[in-house]
């Protein structure tokens, strides 16, 4: 059978960042059918770089992934457990192609495929080729994985550690969250190897996706415990393959990924931008930027608009409301250059900002910009057809929407459909909401002028949008 009616069959779909699906859909036959088609349109291909997260899925999945390169004769190199943007930063520096095993922070139950060209993140056009591409799958005979090699591992920790100078964090004492995290047995490495007394913080044998986007109430009441009970600087934590980052300030109160990453942006002297609409607005407000592009939600189409700003700008960033970094362009961090990885990042923005404040309190960065708070939440196990329905009522009757968030007394200022509905009222709260790109999920994004008020209005949206359905 052909790899394109195999994919179809399968259920699985590209979403925002690779291909997802339910563990059961990732049967061995559909991976072989998504590593062959990818690889049939990647030209002559000797070798690929294969790695996974801690999903109890992934290394099932990864020997489908590598039975198949190795049936096409293609050479495997296997990094075991690491970190997303290290298995791309070693295919990049290889130039090989990669497939990285993860569901990133989508519930237990799924899980991923995220595959990079020698060049970088496969793009839309690209995952359009994989699914139409019809490579033939025939004996789908399973070879055993290799012991996996620690050369990523150790090439990502150099990446920083040639950059940033070892006394960074001198005088710091840093909690690293490790939970289930892809890069837990990094991360204590490099921060202490820049300086840092390292608390290691929530080991988990058990799989928790943890989501950036939605930190959860648990979590957040967990960061103020050990911020206290171990007199922190700084929480350092990731999902579940450490490309979107998590970052608690000395109180225990997690930043938000495009407040650390716009920090991040300033810190390292980035002059253009693409961020997602769902993005601050601080961005524009802070003035930092020369020029800033607002994208459909997804590094796909962030990536994609690094091409018009590279015309024009010799430092070039994006970033994700999720708070991975894509770095665009070769920048120097004092005298030192550090390469483009343009894929989300979790290391540069936490150790670009920590660098920013110096000797002072983390909480203090904050003061560096305009006061506007944003928070973001879902609800889970929603189809993404009612999704939609309820946006395309925003999209035709606005106001009807107001009444069902129970919003009715706020007047909308804008209105942008360019991923979901992002309604700007006059007061310049802002709610948006969408479907997500990787699970039955709806999310919703929203922006005031304090976090409690950010927060409460997310729980009204979200609270509202609930009883809506069930009614």
């Amino acid at each position: 059978m052909d790899s394109s009616i195999l994919i179809e069959q399968s259920g699985i779909e590209f979403g925002t960042s690779g291909a997802r699906g339910l563990v059961t859909q990732f049967s061995n036959e559909v991976c072989f059918a998504f590593t062959l088609a990818f690889l049939s349109t990647q030209g002559e291909v000797k070798r690929i770089a294969l790695a996974i997260d801690n999903r109890p899925s992934s290394p099932a999945i990864a020997k489908a992934c590598f039975s198949a390169a190795r049936a096409m004769g293609v050479e495997v190199d296997f990094y075991g457990v690491i970190p997303t943007p290290a298995l791309a930063f070693k295919s990049q520096e290889d130039s090989v192609p990669a497939i990285m095993v993860t569901g990133s922070h989508i519930p237990f139950d799924r899980n991923g495929l995220k595959f990079y060209t020698k060049t970088g993140e496969i793009t839309k056009a690209d995952e359009t080729n994989i699914l139409s591409v019809k490579a033939q799958v025939n004996n789908v005979s399973l070879f055993t994985l290799p012991e996996p090699s620690k050369v990523a591992f150790e090439l990502y920790l150099e990446r920083y550690l040639n950059v940033f100078s070892n006394d960074l964090l001198k005088n710091k004492k840093i909690g690293v969250y490790q939970h289930s995290s892809a890069g837990r047995e990094l991360y204590p490495l490099l921060f202490r190897a820049l300086g840092a007394e390292v608390v290691c913080l929530g080991y988990s044998d058990n799989f928790i996706p943890i989501d950036t986007e939605a930190v959860g109430e648990s979590d957040r009441k967990q960061a103020k415990v050990w911020s206290t009970e171990y007199k922190l600087d700084a929480i350092f934590s990731t999902d579940g393959d450490g490309d979107r980052p998590l970052l608690a300030d000395e109180n225990g109160n997690y930043f938000t990924g495009d407040i650390l990453c716009l920090l991040a942006a300033k810190s390292l002297g980035i002059q253009s931008l693409s961020v997602p609409v769902s993005c601050t607005s601080s961005i524009e407000k802070s003035g930092f930027f020369k020029k800033v592009i607002r994208t459909k939600i997804g590094s796909p189409y962030v990536i994609e608009a690094f091409k018009a700003l590279q015309e024009d700008y010799s430092s070039v960033a994006g970033f994700e409301a999720n708070g991975g970094f894509l770095l665009a362009s070769d920048i120097y961090i004092g005298n030192t250059k550090i390469t483009r990885l343009a894929t989300r990042d979790a290391l540069l923005p936490v150790l670009a900002v920590l660098s920013l404040i110096g000797n002072q309190k983390l909480s203090s960065a904050l003061e560096l910009l305009p006061h506007r708070f944003t928070h973001s939440d879902r609800l889970q196990n929603i189809d993404k057809g009612l999704s939609s329905s309820i946006i395309n009522l925003g999209k035709q009757e606005p106001e009807k929407l107001l009444l069902i968030f129970n919003l009715e007394d706020l007047k909308i200022a804008s209105v942008i459909d360019i991923d979901g509905l992002r309604l700007t009222f006059s007061n310049e709260d802002v709610v948006h909401i969408r479907p997500s790109g990787n699970a039955p999920e709806l999310r919703c994004y929203t922006e005031s002028n304090s976090f409690l008020n950010a927060k409460k209005l997310a729980d009204k949206v979200l609270a509202s949008i609930k009883h809506y359905i069930k009614s």
